[in-house]
């Protein structure tokens, strides 16, 4: 892309050597292409050019200071604010991206036995499904008549027999059975729906 770009733009008016005038253009696209594609997350320009700044910056105060140098100490070197400093390094974490099997203790060695970020990180927590269908069930057993509420209520939170349901409310077994089908077909389509 570099020499395309240099073979359009070259003028021979100018009386400069091809090859010295393509170098510059051949050598920012390789740059350019490194800055754009070897980064692990997408990162502004200035940030990823802040980045080389600021680890050149670190090498000269390091040897100088001889000691790693404060954001403070590299904002007086490289005459930016304290604040830039702090965003390019906060930037410069997207280069790499590391990954989730990597040993979670970095001096650690691997083996078998070490554990990974992978293995720390949490699993699906089943409950958290049942408390997100209760959220979505409640507004439906508003919208359910008192006897339908009432049934449910002896038949899974008293956990009552539907005989003894259909004794306590005036009905048959199978009654009882036919009302609990309904109803929580009911609450079944509209959980669904």
């Amino acid at each position: 892309i570099g020499l395309i770009k240099a073979i359009d733009r070259f003028d021979l008016s100018r009386e400069v050597q091809f090859t010295s005038f393509a170098v510059p253009y051949i050598v920012g696209e390789i740059k350019r292409f490194f800055r754009d594609t070897s980064w692990a997350v997408h990162v502004p320009r200035r940030l990823q050019e802040l980045r080389v700044d600021l680890a050149k910056g670190k090498d000269e105060l390091s040897t100088v200071l001889d000691h790693e140098p404060t954001p403070k100490e590299l904002a007086e070197h490289l005459e930016l604010s304290e604040d830039e400093v702090i965003e390019g390094m906060v930037a410069s974490n997207g280069y790499t991206a590391g990954s989730i099997d990597m040993p979670s203790d970095p001096g650690e060695r691997p083996t078998d036995a070490s554990r990974t970020f992978a293995d720390v990180l949490g699993e699906p927590d089943p409950a958290m499904e049942t408390v997100e269908d209760l959220h979505t069930l409640a507004p439906l057993l508003e919208q359910l008549d008192g006897r339908e509420r009432r049934i449910l209520e002896m038949r899974f939170g008293q956990e009552m027999t539907q005989s003894e349901i259909g004794a306590e409310i005036g009905v048959s077994q199978m009654h009882v059975s036919r009302l609990l089908t309904r109803t929580l077909t009911k609450l079944r389509t509209g959980m669904f729906a």
